[in-house]
């Protein structure tokens, strides 16, 4: 545990501490538990000194009340500063996914001196709660599907919030491509871990994100790959390209067949050597 800006977050470090730094970030309503260990491995084998982090509201870290949570998306962002300081880092390599990949975006322009490299996954330019009319929205599918999102759980029922946990992840996986072994197996781990669960899948999506900053993306000076499923249905993949071609030197890699999800295993064979050659010598 790290207490950092008043808060404790839970923290797990693997390999050599002498490796170059990966920093994962993990999207919202998720938790370092969503990277998966034998996908952090890798990295590890490669070279890397790897750490996977709760944020505020997740797993193992400092929550607030479920609905009412008093800090919002910049908070995250000097979170996420302030750890990599308190690890004994000078700098780290960021690895974020969708909410994870929007606050390594604000690290990277806020606190440039602590990214050594950026790699933006199922991301967006601007940040969530940010639309454009030159990027598209929500697929119909996607809509209808939150539309008609089952009620609440009872948060103390854990077999009903596995359940729940299971059917909030269905919609955002590529056609036919759903998991629902693995999915319900990681839910079972995240609903026997988490110390709030309730705050972990709703507080996430309450945060303000602040002011747009996708004018300010030609500011970013770290070395970016930016990531993205070509049925994403949450942000289309034309958000991951549009990201790509606003930040400088940017690396675009398309992952076929792939929702709004963290690295598909079948993907790892492309993805973790891309990461581990995007994080080297830098």
């Amino acid at each position: 545990m790290f207490t950092v800006n008043g808060v404790e977050l839970a923290t797990e470090t693997f390999g050599d501490p002498g490796d170059p730094a990966i920093l994962l970030i993990h999207g919202g309503g998720h938790s370092l538990l969503n990277w998966e260990e034998q996908f952090v491995q890798r990295l590890v084998a490669g070279g890397r000194h790897v750490i996977r982090y709760d944020s505020r509201d997740a797993g193992r870290s400092t929550a607030s009340p479920a609905g009412a949570p008093p800090h919002d998306l910049r908070d995250l962002v000097a979170d996420t500063a302030a750890l990599i300081g308190a690890l004994g880092l000078e700098r780290a390599h960021l690895v974020g996914m969708s909410q994870g990949a929007a606050i390594a975006q604000l690290v990277a322009l806020d606190h440039a001196d602590r990214v050594a490299t950026l790699t933006l996954a199922s991301s967006t330019p601007g940040g969530p709660g940010h639309p454009y009319d030159d990027l598209p929205g929500m697929t119909p599918e996607l809509l209808a599907a939150l539309s008609a999102e089952a009620p609440e759980p009872d948060w103390h029922d854990r077999a009903a919030v596995v359940d729940y946990l299971v059917e909030a992840e269905r919609p955002f996986a590529a056609p036919g491509q759903f998991d629902e072994q693995a999915v319900r197996r990681l839910a079972e781990r995240v609903a026997a871990r988490t110390l709030d669960i309730a705050a972990q899948v709703t507080n996430p999506f309450l945060l303000d994100a602040g002011e747009p900053w996708r004018q300010r993306l030609g500011e970013i000076k770290a070395p970016t790959l930016v990531l993205h499923g070509t049925d994403d249905p949450f942000v289309p993949v034309e958000h991951g390209r549009a990201l790509a071609e606003e930040i400088p030197g940017a690396r675009f890699i398309a992952m076929e067949q792939t929702g709004h999800e963290v690295f598909p295993r079948r993907h790892w064979d492309t993805v973790v050597p891309a990461i581990l050659a995007h994080t080297s010598s830098r």
